[in-house]
């Protein structure tokens, strides 16, 4: 098992920002995400161009299946990294995208017309991943050795089973909370909405973390302890913000959180989802590891970009270029 410490809102016409070109600073690895918005069905037609897309150009692996909506969610998700190369003007022809062993995807571009230190600090790490409605990717580009620790992760804010208090759902998430986590969630005079909320926050740092260090599925949440109170300018406590893994500081880590509010048509009705996003990455820099909250759209639109589907079906076209 690897070591815990150390790690290997509304869709917009205009095409996704993408990473900048390589010609700042090496040592700042910028971070850009985008997600994908589900916001509708898709007919068989388009499952079928996005099934065709993956099958030809990122794996063959996902069975065939026009009625399952998780088929779906996977395929659309797995075309996130070609449509950000198409950005970015490279032919598919051009970069290889290649995984460590404990799956971590980089990507590696042609070296014609580049330095050797600037093709050294061209990877672009990225991380896929999905949660009911809502796709996402979080990107980053510099050595290979720092960009492979990313990782997103995404959790509808909702009970579940529906229909059972807050309070009982955080009982039932007990096996992946540590008893101080579970004591602050569940402190007393907080309303449902806002323990749900804490609860959301703390499970979606860990499974971004997860994703980041590259841990397999199933592993022991109750290893991590995030506490992040204090972090945040409206909180008003004298807790110290901090995370653990195996009650040892986690050093040198960035997690970015903010949420997500999607209008979603199912069957011919309009819903509202709410999400939990966290990003994760480990800058290497000695010292406590940072939470930096984003709560307007303002705020993230330097480097989170909302789409919907419409416009992926729309580019599939230009993606086998």
């Amino acid at each position: 098992m690897e070591n815990l410490q150390t790690a290997s809102t509304s869709s917009h016409s205009q095409p996704p920002t993408t990473l900048p070109p390589i010609n700042g600073p090496y040592h700042d690895c910028p971070i850009l995400v985008w997600m994908l918005s589900l916001n509708r069905e898709a007919t068989k037609e388009e499952y079928e161009a996005c099934y065709n897309v993956v099958k030809e150009c990122v794996s063959p692996e996902i069975p065939y299946d026009p009625t399952s909506a998780e088929s779906f969610r996977r395929c659309i998700t797995q075309m996130l990294p070609l449509l950000m190369m198409r950005h970015r003007r490279i032919p598919r022809a051009k970069w290889t995208d290649y995984k460590t062993s404990s799956g971590k995807h980089w990507i590696e571009q042609s070296p014609e017309d580049m330095s050797p230190e600037k093709f050294l600090h061209s990877m672009i790490g990225y991380h896929l991943t999905y949660s009911e409605s809502l796709c996402g990717m979080a990107m980053t580009q510099g050595t290979q050795r720092k960009v492979v620790n990313i990782g997103i992760g995404i959790r509808r804010i909702e009970v579940e089973p529906r229909g059972i208090t807050a309070r009982a759902y955080v009982e039932s998430m007990a096996h992946k909370l540590t008893r101080k986590e579970q004591a602050l969630i569940l402190k007393e005079g907080l309303s449902d909405e806002v323990v749900l909320r804490r609860v959301s926050i703390v499970l979606t740092l860990k499974e971004a973390y997860n994703h980041a260090v590259g841990q397999p599925v199933g592993f022991d949440y109750s290893r991590l302890e995030f506490i992040v109170e204090g972090s945040h300018p409206s909180h008003k406590t004298e807790e110290t913000p901090y995370a653990l893994g195996d009650n040892i500081p986690l050093q040198g880590w960035e997690f970015r959180l903010f949420k997500a509010q999607l209008g979603v048509a199912r069957q011919d009705q309009l819903s509202q989802e709410n999400y939990q996003c966290v990003c994760a990455f480990f800058r290497g820099t000695r010292g406590e590891s940072r939470f930096v909250w984003y709560n307007s759209e303002k705020e993230l639109e330097n480097w989170v970009q909302f789409i919907n589907i419409d416009q992926m079906i729309k580019v599939i076209p230009k993606l086998l270029a």
